[in-house]
């Protein structure tokens, strides 16, 4: 398994350098688990709420690459996320920012791509939390191997 990072100023990265490796990592049989890619490099740009980058407009970039069988979304509101420690350590977390996050992800969640989220209660307990998302990443390793599913791309709306 490959687990990758993305931070959320590298999109030139994501699309010249780590999409060749996710491809070839998937071809190659490697189950490949990666934080903020697609979803989240869209929805955080938007979220910038620069009338120029709306959520369409930054998808595109992204059209074409490989698309994840599986987004998983931790819901939990910004202010139970504050209750938790290290809140607000990163720049984007801001009441505000997650607030206008959290409303695009629901705007992806209804989309053409719906399918393709996992929504997973995260006010809970780490425990339960954890079991969630073994639980729905399980599922979606055995749909995949079972289908013998092509990868995917990410495709205009």
């Amino acid at each position: 398994m490959s687990i990758i990072s993305i931070p959320p100023t590298c999109d030139e990265i994501r699309t010249t350098v780590i999409s060749p490796s996710i491809r070839s990592d998937i071809e190659a049989g490697t189950t490949v688990v990666i934080d903020r890619y697609y979803y989240s490099g869209c929805v955080y740009s938007a979220a910038k709420n620069n009338p120029s980058l709306d959520l369409n407009w930054t998808r595109q970039p992204e059209i074409g690459l490989p698309r994840p069988d599986v987004c998983l979304f931790l819901d939990i509101s910004a202010e139970d996320a504050a209750k938790r420690g290290g809140f607000g350590e990163e720049r984007y977390e801001t009441k505000k920012m997650q607030d206008r996050v959290r409303e695009l992800f629901h705007v992806l969640r209804t989309s053409p791509d719906k399918n393709d989220f996992a929504t997973i209660d995260a006010g809970r307990s780490e425990s339960g939390v954890e079991k969630d998302v073994l639980q729905t990443v399980l599922k979606v390793c055995e749909r995949i191997d079972s289908a013998g599913q092509p990868l995917r791309t990410v495709e205009g709306w």
